[in-house]
């Protein structure tokens, strides 16, 4: 990516609700876990001069790792808009229901889940809020309704959907139609060119219906579509084994050769081959990608600079069928 595009003054901006938000959301779930808060500041800086505005995290990260408790993303992302002073220019979203100490969507969850990522993003409100998992054993009412007195509070702006049916998802936007409270926007599936199932069909036909804009997580597959993963290769990552799998199937493999052959064409990464089919695909506003140190980051960033042509878009989705 160039610098003049790097620095451009009008960034493309996709709405989602009332927000207006970079076409690639750069993922916090490394944060304070493979990079220390150094390291996050700088993937935060480099992110944010190469025109980003979208950043995603949770306040059950990374609670997985030992010694941790949750919320340490969200604390070196605090810190780190307390230093720059530049909290109005980013979108902030965040989820609740899988921290440890707040589990679940309860209303007394919710309401005392917000008040901690509020503390920890030293902030007094989150642009985009999200159910993180949904919680079966909840009303889709007295979470909406919770949800909705968080945003008349001025606490959240929007709200949306995260690991949740099509269902429940149909259900909770019909709720909020008939009561009149806060509705979903969004929703961040599990989604990418080797896991497809996880989103196409029923809930991307809710979400298209429903006007919700789709961003998707793992849309790298843990990094198996940066094609840093080869027969005969080991990498050094967190999460090698996960995306290292991939390769043992036929799709996987198929996968790598079209994002090779449409990266040479475009002289570009597969990585951002890869954003860039999700970034072509209906509904999806912005793809998650998240970056450990600056070096990774510019292939993400290029996403927001390359169209597929129709015939590559079918070329991917053909070899990940």
């Amino acid at each position: 990516m160039t610098a003049t595009h790097a620095h451009s003054s009008v960034p493309d901006r996709e709405p989602l609700g009332s927000l207006s938000v970079s076409r690639l959301c750069l993922g916090g779930n490394v944060f304070g876990w493979t990079a220390d808060e150094a390291e996050s500041f700088a993937v935060l800086d480099a992110y944010v001069a190469g025109g980003g505005n979208f950043v995603d995290t949770a306040d059950t990260y990374s609670s997985w790792v030992p010694g941790n408790k949750g919320g340490e993303s969200e604390t070196v992302i605090g810190n780190w808009l307390a230093a720059r002073g530049n909290r109005d220019q980013v979108v902030i979203a965040t989820k609740v229901g899988a921290h440890p100490e707040y589990k679940g969507l309860s209303a007394a969850t919710i309401k005392a889940g917000v008040e901690q990522s509020l503390t920890r993003l030293r902030t007094d409100h989150i642009d985009l809020y999200y159910t993180h998992f949904d919680d079966e054993s909840v009303e889709v009412g007295e979470f909406l309704t919770a949800l909705d007195d968080l945003v008349k509070a001025g606490k959240v702006r929007e709200i949306a959907a995260s690991n949740i049916s099509a269902q429940r998802l149909q259900e909770s936007l019909d709720f909020s139609a008939r009561e009149g409270v806060a509705r979903y926007v969004a929703l961040q599936p599990h989604y990418n060119l080797v896991s497809r199932d996880t989103y196409e069909g029923e809930l991307a036909d809710v979400a298209a219906r429903n006007g919700l804009a789709a961003v998707p997580y793992f849309a790298l597959a843990s990094g198996f579509l940066t094609g840093k993963y080869r027969p005969g290769t080991s990498v050094d990552s967190a999460r090698a084994g996960t995306a290292a799998a991939h390769l043992e199937t036929d799709r996987g493999r198929r996968v790598l050769t079209a994002l090779d052959t449409v990266a040479a064409t475009h002289g570009t990464e597969p990585t951002t081959v890869a954003l860039a089919w999700l970034a072509a695909q209906p509904t999806v506003v912005a793809p998650i990608a998240s970056a450990r140190n600056v070096t990774q980051l510019p292939a993400l960033l290029a996403v927001t600079e390359l169209t597929l042509t129709d015939a590559e878009v079918a070329l991917l989705t053909e070899a990940s069928a």
